[in-house]
């Protein structure tokens, strides 16, 4: 804003007082006052508008707002369950070594916690819990699979096994 633009509100500011002194509506030198005010409020507007503008940046607080926030990283552990389920999916023996023993934690410990079940010592009562699909992925006894290359375990059915694990 440069002082050109003080002008007009100035000018207004002014008109004002005179008519608030054609109208006797206030005393002189309340309407002075009045006057005072408002020219200095314009002033003080000005210089703040400058201040900013010579300096190139606005104040801290101004440039914290305006910053663009980076998404928080993920956490590793998640990455690394992200990155077990992917590879569970692709190939058989990382689906029998790493992802099924995952899911079959998770498993055991939702039925020991919501239904005193222990896995290993009740296998009967799970397999009753978890429905005959998800009991097939995540039995203790699961077989090897015949080559540890072929495809792992279907997207599909690791979703519903995690459904099935999630609402029991």
């Amino acid at each position: 804003m440069s002082f050109r633009r003080l002008i007009l509100p100035s000018l207004a500011a002014t008109a004002a007082l005179v008519v608030l002194l054609a109208l006797s509506a206030l005393s002189t030198s309340r309407a002075l006052a009045i006057w005072i005010v408002l020219v200095a409020a314009l002033v003080l507007l000005l210089l703040v508008r400058q201040s900013r503008d010579v300096r190139g940046v606005r104040t801290r607080f101004e440039a914290a707002l305006r910053r663009t926030t980076t998404p928080a990283p993920r956490p590793v552990e998640l990455l690394r369950v992200e990155r077990d389920l992917e590879l569970g999916i692709a190939g058989a023996g990382h689906a029998r070594h790493r992802l099924l023993p995952m899911l079959r934690e998770a498993a055991a410990a939702r039925l020991a916690s919501r239904h005193g079940i222990e896995l290993e010592r009740r296998p009967e009562a799970a397999r009753e819990l978890l429905g005959e699909d998800a009991w097939e992925l995540l039995r203790p006894d699961r077989p090897e699979p015949a080559d540890r290359f072929d495809p792992g375990v279907p997207r599909d059915r690791v979703a519903a096994a995690i459904e099935r694990v999630e609402s029991l």
